[in-house]
């Protein structure tokens, strides 16, 4: 009988020890992503917060440019972003591994690769800026929204041109665990863009060009303080100056950018198009603008998860380029675990506060309580969205870019679309049918990545990586080769 119980309690001792074991690891981990994640949340977090800001103010000054600047901003700009934002998630897989496999060097170069890549991408996409109200007309859009379009459209040029070099450097420096520059530079961005914007529209009453001037104007404030921070020294290990090695093998990094590229545009897009079907809608201008209002919302809590992407991302990428398959999946598993969490708080959030929200936005009564008729969706929406970003955190991490952007294909726009398009035309639900069509279209994209990342051999990832590494590694002597400008 002693011998019986001495035996329980030791059983009982291993299964506490266990469990304070994996409290602890669990915390370990969760603090190692949220590191990494938390600059990654407030910079995202600010730097959308002033694109909200900037449609909040517009929105005070006409519907009609409310409604253009939704179109443009969610259209155009989201179109272009989304193939920038994609490109780009090929740094952040090849620094992540490079960082965690030791080869410090390579960031600076990897760097100065997604500068060429994504400036010369963007030059060929400006012509979208520039013709936005032909295009507007042409997608059957009402005449006077489409010609708000065409110039509000002018003032976002700078815009994007900054986003080339803050989302790469963002990603070069949250590999080396220094991302906390960017979140207090974005910060400010947000706190000079406010004040800056109020300035502009009504105290010195220049309207839309006053708005759009104080986004141009905060943006670069941060890309400025970035080129401060890498050029100051900062980053000595990673950053060895401009280098002609940014030109060797940049085609395959183009391959790999094109296949992140796909991944983020199509996911990307797939809201842009909604927004686009909510424009042929009754009532055009309120059913655009309290589309984009919700959307833009959303998309703001969205950052939150975007940060933690961010997070998981360069943790799944330290370890695989470690070679530790089984750490990969430890923190997959407590990413997701955190990222729901989130996702509840502000579920409840949305569901207490989703009829005040249009208030921010639009003084238009009509517009205001077609928000309100969104916020239970939202809410809903929200809570589904913290879980897929993750996933594919999980995928650039380990470069499987290509896999989900076929996952995002069918998800989005063979089962979101057509089903919003139903029930918002056929089944005549309006903009709420819009919105069942993107929660349909999530939830079969959240389904689909777990299944993949269940599935995905985490062995081979790290074979994957060793191999990746290999192709693209020059010697630390041989990569210090200055670029000569004329």
């Amino acid at each position: 009988m002693d011998n019986g119980i001495h035996k329980r309690l030791l059983s009982c001792d291993q299964v506490e020890n266990t469990s304070d074991d994996l409290k602890v690891r669990v915390y370990e981990e969760s603090s190692k992503i949220w590191r990494i994640a938390l600059p990654g949340v407030l910079s995202r977090v600010t730097s959308f917060g002033s694109i909200v800001a900037t449609q909040s103010f517009i929105g005070h000054v006409t519907e009609i440019d409310l409604a253009a600047y939704a179109l443009v901003q969610t259209l155009i700009v989201r179109f272009v972003n989304g193939i920038l934002l994609g490109m780009s998630s090929a740094t952040e897989t090849l620094c992540g591994q490079a960082y965690g496999a030791g080869q410090y060097h390579m960031l600076g170069i990897y760097l100065q690769r997604s500068w060429i890549v994504d400036l010369v991408t963007l030059t060929i996409f400006i012509p979208y800026y520039f013709f936005a109200t032909p295009f507007f007309k042409l997608l059957g859009e009402e005449e006077s929204i489409a010609e708000a379009s065409g110039y509000i459209s002018l003032w976002f040029i700078p815009f994007v041109y900054s986003v080339v070099f803050s989302t790469t450097i963002q990603m070069y420096l949250q590999a080396q665990q220094k991302n906390m520059i960017i979140a207090w530079l974005s910060i400010a961005q947000f706190v000079i863009h406010i004040p800056l914007s109020w300035l502009l529209v009504y105290k010195f009453e220049f309207g839309v060009s006053g708005a759009m001037s104080a986004l141009s104007i905060s943006s670069w404030f941060v890309v400025i303080g970035e080129f401060v921070y890498i050029f100051g020294g900062w980053c000595p290990n990673t950053w060895r100056g401009f280098t002609m090695d940014a030109f060797k093998d940049i085609f395959p990094v183009v391959k790999l950018s094109i296949s992140s590229g796909l991944m983020l545009c199509l996911e990307l897009w797939y809201y842009a198009i909604l927004v686009l079907l909510a424009g042929y809608m009754k009532n055009a201008a309120v059913a655009i603008s309290a589309f984009s209002i919700s959307i833009n919302v959303y998309a703001w809590l969205f950052m939150i998860s975007l940060g933690l992407l961010g997070g998981v991302c360069v943790r799944v990428a330290n370890e695989l380029g470690k070679g530790d398959a089984k750490a990969t999946i430890f923190s997959i598993k407590v990413a997701i675990g955190n990222s729901v969490v989130i996702g509840l708080i502000f579920f409840v959030v949305c569901l207490v506060f989703g009829n005040k929200i249009g208030y921010l936005f639009s003084n238009e009564k009509e517009v205001v309580d077609a928000v309100s008729d969104l916020s239970i969706l939202l809410a809903f929406s929200v809570l589904l969205n913290s879980i897929y970003p993750v996933l594919s955190g999980v995928s650039v991490g380990a470069g499987l870019q290509s896999t989900v952007a076929v996952i995002n294909l069918v998800c989005f726009y063979l089962i979101g679309i057509p089903i919003g398009a139903l029930l918002g035309y056929v089944a005549n639900l309006q903009v709420k049918g819009i919105w069942v069509g993107m929660i349909f279209g999530v939830v079969a994209e959240t389904l689909a990545l777990c299944y993949m990342t269940w599935r995905t051999n985490w062995d081979n990832e790290v074979a994957k990586s060793k191999n990746r590494l290999k192709r693209f590694f020059l010697n630390s002597e041989d990569s210090n080769q200055p670029l000569q400008l004329a």
